[in-house]
């Protein structure tokens, strides 16, 4: 084959995937007036660079075209008459520029996946049969004259050929352009190894703009290979049944050295059949639905939390409401004090709605449950402590029962009395917060011989929810409450 092959007097030429010469018999080098030497390794297109003028930019272009679609599809194609200058050395050391009409082949040559691995290229030079029919029909320009020759008889189906591969050209480029702006992934596969022969911009995006196409998607994304879906394309492959997956958990990488980022994906695994029915590829189309999963798991995990918040808070209600009963068997006197603490759970509750139940400051929660006794008559001393919501609906309680106290029988029930309020950070072993609610300038507040519910509440508080510790004594300046709580705790 190869003697044949450097013995035909057809001109041949072997081309490899980049277009560089690998090979050609020597009536190639006969019409292309060049060496051996000046063509392996050589790009055909920079061999054979369009001059300036009009007619070789054409034909340059016209060439590429016919290289990449040959490639692209993995059919032969034809360019019936093209019209392209030569360049050739002279004996003096000159250059000059023969005008030249081909008609070329370009067949491409695969490996055993079906791969485009070579383009092999038959030229033959028809400038004499274009010159002839202009010398015959007399004045005839050149370009009238190919014009001629592309619809006598030898050219005929030549011609029609090329047309037609024009036509459908344009109908691949139209689609091409389709897929490639198409808001879904899409990609080609080719063969049982899966080569990647088309990636829109969705499907770029998707693998991180890596250098997929021509390499088997184990190649291309290493990271698949253990996560179960290459079985899913041989399975296509095999049995010629398509594959669907809705929502599958996909671990990418946006660059070849990057982190696994997870992905959420509806995708389709479609086979692509030849004429006879085998299997020879997969078409593969899909949507990254990780927006619609992320937001419909956050969906989940607020309402699972809403859920949450509502049990404790109608449980929280609930045992006010059954304590407060017990201390005021009035009912107007147990409506107010019932009303005045859910009104102060509800202030925090509006904290927290304001922060999207993200937190809220500690200073804050203490300015709105003691608002209503006047900010002159407390001052607050502390660092920034952000509060998770079950603390600072917890603290909210507390405050509220302090600062109620306070206003019936301690500093702020009394003119000249005030609250001092501190806090600060400690770390000894674990993080803490030590709060401490000083009373001054108020009436003498015995101890209580019985522990009232505002005293339990803010013992069940600290010591239950904020798995704390609290101390209340009565000195004779003023009551003092000590509270000491941790921070690292699983409080939400």
């Amino acid at each position: 084959m190869v003697a044949a092959f450097d013995s035909s007097p057809n001109p041949y030429a072997l081309l490899d995937r980049d277009l560089r010469f690998v090979s050609m018999n020597q009536a190639y080098l006969d019409i292309s007036h060049r060496r051996r030497e000046d063509l392996i390794g050589h790009d055909i297109m920079e061999v054979f660079a369009p001059g300036d003028d009009e007619i070789s930019r054409k034909a340059s272009r016209r060439l590429r075209a016919s290289f990449d679609k040959v490639m692209a599809t993995g059919e032969p194609d034809h360019l019936a008459v093209l019209h392209h200058p030569i360049m050739r050395s002279q004996p003096d050391g000159s250059r000059m520029t023969d005008d030249h009409y081909w008609s070329c082949t370009h067949t491409p040559i695969k490996d055993k996946d079906g791969r485009v691995t070579h383009i092999l290229q038959d030229s033959t030079d028809v400038t004499d049969l274009v010159r002839f029919r202009a010398d015959r029909e007399g004045n005839l320009d050149t370009s009238t004259a190919l014009d001629a020759v592309a619809r006598s008889g030898v050219f005929q189906r030549a011609m029609q050929i090329e047309a037609n591969n024009q036509r459908l050209e344009a109908e691949r480029k139209q689609l091409t352009d389709m897929l490639m702006n198409a808001p879904g992934f899409v990609a080609v596969l080719n063969g049982p190894d899966h080569i990647i022969q088309f990636c829109n911009d969705a499907c770029y995006r998707l693998v991180g703009h890596r250098e997929v196409l021509g390499r088997s998607v184990r190649d291309a994304l290493p990271e698949l290979s253990d996560q179960g879906h290459l079985e899913f394309l041989h399975d296509v492959f095999e049995t010629g049944e398509p594959v669907y997956g809705r929502q599958q958990a996909f671990a990418l990488r946006h660059a070849p050295d990057g982190p696994l980022e997870n992905r959420y994906i509806d995708f389709a695994y479609q086979p692509i059949r030849s004429e006879e029915g085998k299997t020879i590829g997969i078409f593969v189309q899909g949507h990254d639905v990780t927006d619609v999963v992320m937001a419909a798991e956050r969906q989940k995990l607020m309402i699972d939390e809403l859920n949450h918040r509502v049990k404790n808070t109608l449980a929280t209600v609930q045992s006010i409401a059954m304590q407060t009963a017990r201390t005021h068997e009035d009912p107007r006197s147990f409506a107010e004090a019932f009303q005045s603490r859910i009104l102060a759970l509800s202030h925090t509750h509006d904290l927290l709605t304001r922060s999207h139940w993200e937190g809220a400051d500690l200073r804050a929660v203490l300015e709105h449950e003691t608002m209503a006794h006047g900010s002159g008559r407390l001052s607050m001393n502390g660092p920034h402590v952000a509060l998770s919501p079950a603390r600072a609906l917890s603290l909210g309680m507390i405050f509220h029962e302090l600062a109620t106290n306070a206003a019936k029988y301690g500093a702020l029930a009394s003119g000249d009395g005030r609250v001092m309020v501190d806090w600060r950070l400690t770390n000894q072993k674990s993080p803490r917060l030590d709060i401490t609610w000083r009373e001054i300038g108020g009436p003498p507040v015995p101890a209580p011989e019985r522990r009232g519910f505002g005293t339990r509440l803010i013992e069940r508080n600290v010591r239950h929810d904020l798995h704390g510790s609290v101390n209340l004594t009565y000195p004779a300046g003023g009551f003092l409450a000590e509270i000491s709580l941790p921070l690292d705790s699983e409080i939400l």
